[in-house]
């Protein structure tokens, strides 16, 4: 098939471009012709609240990768629909993560439609976002009424979807597949050294951008668990601020955990990501509100147990008591469960079950599941 991919890529970071560029080389790697449609401008300097929108790494080997899109600019939207359009791919998808583009993709999405002869899919990751304004009423239906089917991430974004779907437009699940570009499996020995830890503690990790719903909070507060102080255990928190880092540093100061904690709040790039996963006994993911996590599907590959919270889809990929934990996300259940975890040694037997598990998660499985759409 001819594929054209719509959505965040390099040179953009971040673990949505990392999907887009990842299925796109499994599309290849099948034998597929892609294309990748992606931004001069993703975002205007005030919606992003990192330090930078782009990437220091370097190009996707193998990928066509075209910088065409202007998210601000309507006579832009119109001209790259139509670009597209005349390719008559036999498949388009929009990957969508958020209310500020659904009018650039929905006008791009109606263009192409118009040559009679594109499938036009919408791969969503959020239909509703962590941390939802106005937009979200108001934007998401122009968008969901200008494709033909729907592939979600976790069966709840199935549901946000239908909110807005008044068609009945064909959706289907397909979990988020692996992420299995970040390196090799390796010793925890070389890891620590590589982050200049010391091998006299075991490590919780905490990994990507740090916003409110993501719920370091309740995992500092469940660390000030006198449980967890007797333990030889600390905390990796590996991302950068997202908010104020104050409110952060206080609370750790506040609960007297400052010698349990490893802050590492820089944007981690994709060749260092394999140390800390390495390092790292458990991976927690203690968040509020939830769709699905890249990160857990990083914790498989690299065949890590897993802390989630019952939010969202998280509970549906990490069975509990077999691979990690569901808990609420409180900090009592929270410790409890690290407590558990580091008393009654129960990594061997995670671990194991990881390796099984992992096997649902082929990008194979993903590509499949939109062909049947």
């Amino acid at each position: 098939m001819k594929i054209i991919i719509v959505g965040t890529a390099y040179p953009y970071r971040g673990g949505l471009a990392t999907f887009n560029e990842r299925l796109a080389t499994e599309y290849v790697n099948q034998g597929h012709e892609v294309e990748m449609y992606t931004f001069t401008l993703q975002y205007p300097g005030f919606l992003f609240p990192g330090k930078t929108q782009f990437t220091t790494d370097p190009a996707p080997e193998n990928l066509v990768i075209r910088r065409k899109i202007n998210s601000c600019n309507p006579f832009n939207w119109l001209k790259v629909g139509r670009e597209i359009a005349k390719k008559k791919a036999d498949l388009v998808i929009f990957a969508y993560w958020m209310s500020f583009m659904a009018p650039c993709f929905g006008t791009i999405a109606r263009k192409v439609r118009k040559n009679g002869c594109s499938k036009v899919i919408a791969l969503v990751h959020n239909m509703i976002p962590h941390e939802p304004n106005i937009l979200d009423k108001l934007f998401p239906p122009y968008f969901v009424k200008s494709v033909d089917g729907f592939v979600a991430l976790s069966k709840s974004v199935v549901d946000d979807i239908s909110k807005f779907d008044r068609r009945n437009c064909p959706k289907t699940f397909a979990p988020h597949p692996i992420y299995d570009h970040y390196g090799e499996i390796t010793s925890r020995e070389e890891a620590l050294r590589q982050l200049n830890l010391t091998g006299d503690y075991r490590y919780v990790l905490f990994f990507g951008f740090i916003r409110a719903y993501k719920g370091l909070d309740l995992l500092l507060q469940a660390f000030a668990d006198e449980r967890l102080k007797s333990q030889n255990v600390k905390l990796i928190v590996a991302g950068e601020f997202y908010e104020d880092e104050q409110h952060y540093q206080e609370l750790i100061d506040q609960l007297k955990i400052r010698d349990k904690v490893v802050l590492h709040t820089d944007f981690i790039p994709n060749e260092r990501v394999k140390y800390y996963f390495n390092a790292a006994d458990i991976v927690a993911q203690p968040y509020k509100t939830a769709t699905q996590s890249g990160v857990t599907q990083i914790a498989f590959h690299f065949e890590k147990p897993m802390l989630v919270t019952n939010v969202g889809g998280l509970a549906e990929i990490v069975p509990h008591q077999k691979i990690g934990y569901v808990v609420e996300p409180n900090p009592r259940q929270i410790a409890d469960a690290i407590a558990d975890f580091f008393v009654n040694n129960r990594k061997e037997s995670f671990e194991s079950n990881v390796k099984e598990e992992k096997k649902k998660y082929a990008w194979s499985r993903m590509t499949e599941a939109i062909e049947r759409l």
